[in-house]
């Protein structure tokens, strides 16, 4: 592991493995254990999945492996989470491991953070969007539900407080299946049925402003404007089903990820990218090494080797 000083004094670890052109990965390369591990299984996520994408591609490429996402949920940037800074800590991680051209991977909302640092540097080698459409994104609908994310942490620690003066114990928070999809806890429980905008968000307010600060700059972003500057070779793919409807509690919009990929595939694909839809997957299905390095690994190869 190699620590890496960010420009707020935050110190994320990386892990560098594998020789040949360099890949900067934005995922956990620690694969997780015990009660976490099961309970990550149950809802359809590899607890290695850093760790096989690094397996993956280090036989053939240099792979930097951070996990950003687990080190802003510790060290979160509630007023300066912004494409900018964000694409400097990206560039900064590169630095340290002594990488100048690299190969980027990131997906969801890693995936828009891609975007940005592509527009600003010149040292991507290529680019790989996975779960966020680089054309058409859901960028108003991300910032409605990130709000009202912001706002159920507020009220959840406001909860917190008043039984905490009370002296009473703090409830725990415990999804609510939608009817007929039984529980977490029940053998034959189906996460593609599960109600997800019944969860109750155990995020503190900071780590929520930090997305709020982030989806706030990107209004007004237009994604299709840029697309003449971006020359590297790049990929995007997505799961068919990945849309979820969000009811009132949580802003009442539609996150459609997969839809610009399917109505736009013939344009993105005359801008120079290439387009993958996964059938049947959703977004947490999508996202899962089985489905990305067969996508992944032979387009890096192609295009960096």
């Amino acid at each position: 592991m190699t620590g890496i000083r960010l420009s707020d004094g935050s110190t994320i670890e990386a892990v560098i493995e594998g020789a040949g052109p360099a890949v900067l990965l934005p995922v956990d390369p620690i694969p997780v254990t015990g009660d976490r591990a099961a309970e990550l299984r149950k809802w359809g996520v590899d607890p290695a999945l850093g760790r096989r994408l690094v397996d993956g591609l280090s036989d053939r490429f240099r792979v930097v492996a951070f996990d950003y996402e687990g080190h802003l949920a510790e060290h979160p940037k509630p007023d300066s989470l912004t494409p900018g800074n964000v694409a400097f800590d990206l560039l900064t991680v590169a630095d340290a491991a002594g990488t100048d051209r690299f190969a980027y991977y990131g997906y969801s909302w890693l995936a828009l953070a891609g975007l940005q640092l592509a527009l600003r540097t010149d040292r991507l080698s290529a680019l790989v969007m996975g779960g966020y459409p680089p054309l058409d994104g859901p960028y108003e609908e991300m910032l409605a539900v990130t709000e009202a994310g912001h706002d159920q942490a507020i009220a959840a620690a406001e909860r917190r407080e008043a039984a905490a003066a009370a002296d009473a114990p703090e409830p725990e928070p415990a999804p609510t299946p939608a009817p007929g999809t039984g529980s977490p806890d029940s053998p034959d429980f189906d996460p593609a049925d599960f109600d997800w905008t019944s969860v109750e968000i155990t995020l503190t307010e900071e780590q929520t402003r930090q997305y709020l600060t982030l989806y706030r700059e990107l209004q007004g972003f237009d994604d299709r404007s840029i697309q003449d500057r971006l020359t590297i070779p790049r990929l995007c793919f997505a799961g068919s089903a990945d849309t979820i409807d969000y009811d009132g509690s949580w802003g009442g919009v539609t996150v459609d990820l997969a839809g610009p990929l399917v109505r736009e595939r013939d344009t993105l694909q005359r801008l120079g990218w290439q387009v993958h839809v996964l059938e049947g997957l959703d977004h947490t299905s999508a996202m899962q090494p089985d489905a990305v390095l067969p996508i992944i690994r032979p387009w890096l190869s192609e295009n960096l080797l």
